[in-house]
């Protein structure tokens, strides 16, 4: 049985959704960003047990076929940003289609009904927000995390981030407070 999951966003939102089942009693067969695989059906009783415990731990089991959708979509562009090595070139519209087999403008629709911001937004909040931790890791140069994130030049990672954030690459790092978001909660203003 599978079982989809909202707001699972990195390695530890694994653990902590494997944690919830497992005390559950449910027996899980795999786990990946979004989605669990039980090994057998699960009584009405445990997964009321389990989708209590997940939603006090910030997480939502997702019912309807489009909000499942929308969670792959996040998924895939969290993580395609989080590996840092997306190409100049880089398309998010072929991107997507080629990994979830459905045509670009039915995903952005079927996204942008669901999340009131469209995809292409979307995917630029995600690349600032890991422009901000990058920036404050101080591991990269600014023109080695515009290479690492497709930007064609730093003017344009630098225009992005101020449209964005309203201070520019080198201000927001001399900021006290940086306010960085949690990537569940990056579009909600």
């Amino acid at each position: 049985m599978k079982v989809f999951i909202k707001n699972m966003v990195c390695n530890r939102c694994i653990s902590a959704v494997e944690d919830i089942f497992n005390k559950a009693g449910v027996g899980i067969s795999s786990v990946i960003l979004g989605e669990v695989e039980t090994e057998a059906e699960v009584s009405v009783e445990s997964m009321q047990r389990v989708e209590k415990e997940l939603l006090e731990t910030g997480f939502e089991r997702i019912m309807d076929s489009a909000h499942q959708l929308v969670e792959k979509i996040k998924n895939l562009v969290i993580t395609k940003i989080s590996e840092l090595d997306i190409a100049e070139d880089f398309l998010l519209s072929e991107f997507l289609s080629s990994k979830l087999h459905k045509e670009y403008s039915a995903l952005s629709k079927t996204f942008s009904q669901n999340e009131n911001i469209t995809l292409e937004q979307f995917f630029i909040l995600q690349k600032i927000e890991k422009v901000k931790e990058l920036l404050l890791y101080n591991e990269f140069t600014l023109t080695e995390i515009a290479g690492k994130l497709g930007y064609k030049s730093v003017q344009h990672l630098s225009t992005q981030f101020r449209n964005s954030t309203g201070f520019t690459p080198t201000e927001f790092k001399k900021l006290k407070e940086h306010n960085r978001k949690s990537l569940d909660n990056l579009y909600y203003f």
